[in-house]
């Protein structure tokens, strides 16, 4: 037996007071390393909810532009006759387009027209029609009608093409017509900022290309290695011939550099292509937009009546992102600025994200067609992998004897949770579509898909609650009378429905964002229509995200952030109601 003295003399020694420093010194390291990992994990989700957020913004609102629209008799109902199959036969587009010639009367080049028209959306034109059959004593009015704008006029507005910026100017200004185009001068150097912009941009264009001749040049060297060392005099003369297209391409890339770098050196005036960035002049209701620039002037084309009484009043813009750049040309620009200045622009909150389905015009695509389909999608997955799912866990927790049959099921049940999901998607391929012909694309076949995936996760967490519930529970049970079966049901299973919910609701919530299976299963469709049932073709959340964000239009991505972002209040919604389902009813034995 160890004596007092000698307890005292091993806890209270040197070494003991050194291994306790140690030991608090590795706790306090733990306990550092723990909340450094939980601050980046915490620094990491605000980052990407940050990322999603500031990117879903602009799709919570849409810009309208409204002009006045006149609404012939003759063009929509010739006869006077009120049918409302004769108004929905009109040329509600050609009257959109009529509104915008008469809004724009100087926009009278094919091209430019185009480009007028590209301002509202393809859809306003259906709008109109609507509005119209819903109240035909329109027809033979002008009325101020809003028109939904176009993509590219809605992220212009919101500045993702960059914004013209005004610039103070010192000089009066004098515009001289000179055919086509009109000559500016003005008495002060106003414009040298722009002109020292772009020949910075001549020297930046002059050191690409001079390292493409590098390019080249290696291209050259190696080529007519190649030939050297060849034997064969076919492939001898087509590294050759390589090698001197590689050398031709390196002069001209060089020349070109030459002639870059000269023209920046020098001074003088510089054309501004689309490539360069965009100058324009406000006089009045006019716009003349700059094709060359110098220090004090240069020659451009107007947009508009040019007013000379007005010259006084002049206002210089710049658009820094070249032309080439932007879906958004410098008319349209002009056009979308003529308008905001005149009031007929504003933005409202964009109800049309939630109550649409899917469309290719991004300005008209909504979440609502993907938001039914993953309704009713997750109907069916929950009517058929909830009860499933529970009598499975119900036989082989109270019923299933431990034999090697029993035992086989639980491991692959067991393993069938760890499955990748997209195995269940070539699961239903080929055996719910293949061979007992479940439509495709349709509710049906993507629940009993997700379904077939949620039923593991709803049996590994139902048999491990009515585990949890105490065997006292089942011998008072069987020790009053009741039998197996009553047990089971009457006592073992109402108990232990807290844990067999919460497992449920988050095995749910894990089928809501799938997206590999259903692809699998044709789920990817356009579908522009709400479906209405388990048997109409539809699509769900996750995979109109997936196909939004393949789209080339530049405003699918802020959809597409919104749309994770209704995914995510989902997810959290049904998460929550999980933790509160368990916090509710949860039981301590």
């Amino acid at each position: 037996m160890v004596s007092m003295a000698k307890l005292s003399k091993m806890h209270g020694s040197a070494e003991s007071a050194q291994r306790l420093k140690k030991r608090k010194a590795a706790q306090m390291r733990l306990q550092a390393y723990g909340i450094a990992a939980i601050m980046l994990a915490g620094a990491a989700l605000i980052v990407l909810m940050w990322s999603v957020i500031s990117k879903a913004s602009g799709a919570f609102t849409e810009t309208y532009i409204t002009l006045p629209v006149t609404l012939q008799t003759a063009d929509i109902d010739p006869g006077n006759t009120g049918d409302p199959s004769i108004i929905g036969r009109a040329n509600f587009g050609g009257i959109a387009k009529d509104a915008l010639k008469a809004a724009f009367p100087y926009v009278r080049a094919r091209k430019d027209k185009r480009q007028m028209y590209d301002i509202i959306s393809a859809g306003a034109a259906f709008e109109l029609r609507a509005m119209v059959l819903a109240k035909p004593s329109l027809i033979g009015q002008t009325i101020d009608f809003r028109f939904l704008a176009s993509d590219i006029a809605d992220l212009y507005r919101k500045g993702s093409y960059g914004k013209l910026t005004l610039h103070p100017h010192q000089g009066s200004l004098t515009i001289t017509p000179d055919g086509k185009s009109v000559n500016i001068a003005s008495n002060a150097s106003d414009f040298a900022f722009v002109l020292a912009r772009v020949k910075a941009d001549l020297l930046g264009k002059a050191t690409f290309n001079r390292d493409q001749a590098a390019l080249q040049e290696n291209g050259r060297r190696v080529f007519e290695e190649r030939a050297a060392a060849s034997e064969d005099s076919e492939i001898k003369a087509a590294h050759l011939t390589e090698a001197t297209q590689r050398q031709a391409e390196r002069d001209r890339l060089i020349a070109l550099a030459t002639d870059l770098e000269l023209r920046a050196t020098q001074g003088g005036a510089e054309t501004l292509d689309k490539s360069a960035p965009s100058v324009l002049l406000r006089v009045g209701g006019a716009w003349v937009k700059f094709t060359e620039i110098s220090a004090q002037g240069g020659v451009g084309k107007v947009i508009g009546t040019l007013d000379p009484a007005q010259l006084a009043d002049w206002q210089l813009y710049v658009h820094d992102t070249p032309e080439a750049l932007r879906k958004v040309s410098d008319l349209q620009a002009i056009l979308i600025e003529n308008l905001q200045i005149s009031g007929g622009v504003e933005t409202s909150f964009n109800t049309r994200f939630f109550t649409a389905g899917d469309s290719r015009e991004p300005e008209l695509a909504g979440i609502w067609g993907a938001a039914a389909g993953s309704f009713w999608t997750m109907l069916v997955t929950i009517l058929l992998a909830f009860p499933i799912g529970v009598m499975a866990a119900v036989y082989l927790e109270e019923f299933a004897k431990k034999n090697i049959w029993n035992s086989f099921i639980e491991v692959n049940i067991n393993n069938l949770a760890a499955v990748p999901s997209i195995v269940f998607g070539l699961l239903g391929l080929s055996i719910f579509l293949g061979f007992f012909g479940v439509p495709r694309s349709a509710p049906l076949a993507g629940g009993i898909v997700l379904a077939v995936m949620t039923l593991p996760t709803i049996i590994i967490a139902a048999r491990a609650s009515m585990a949890a519930v105490p065997p006292s529970i089942r011998d008072a049970a069987l020790g009053i009378g009741a039998s197996k079966l009553q047990t089971a049901f009457h006592h073992v299973l109402p108990l232990s429905m807290p844990g067999i919910l919460t497992g449920t609701i988050i095995g749910m919530a894990r089928a809501l964002g799938e997206t590999a299976p259903l692809i699998m299963i044709g789920m990817v469709a356009f579908i522009v229509d709400v479906p209405k049932g388990i048997m109409d073709s539809a699509t769900v959340l996750p995979v109109q995200i997936y196909r939004w964000s393949d789209f080339p239009e530049r405003a699918f991505e802020a959809r597409t952030s919104a749309a994770i972002l209704v995914l995510l209040v989902f997810l959290i919604i049904m998460n929550g109601l999980a933790v509160f389902l368990r916090k509710r009813f949860e039981r301590r034995w």
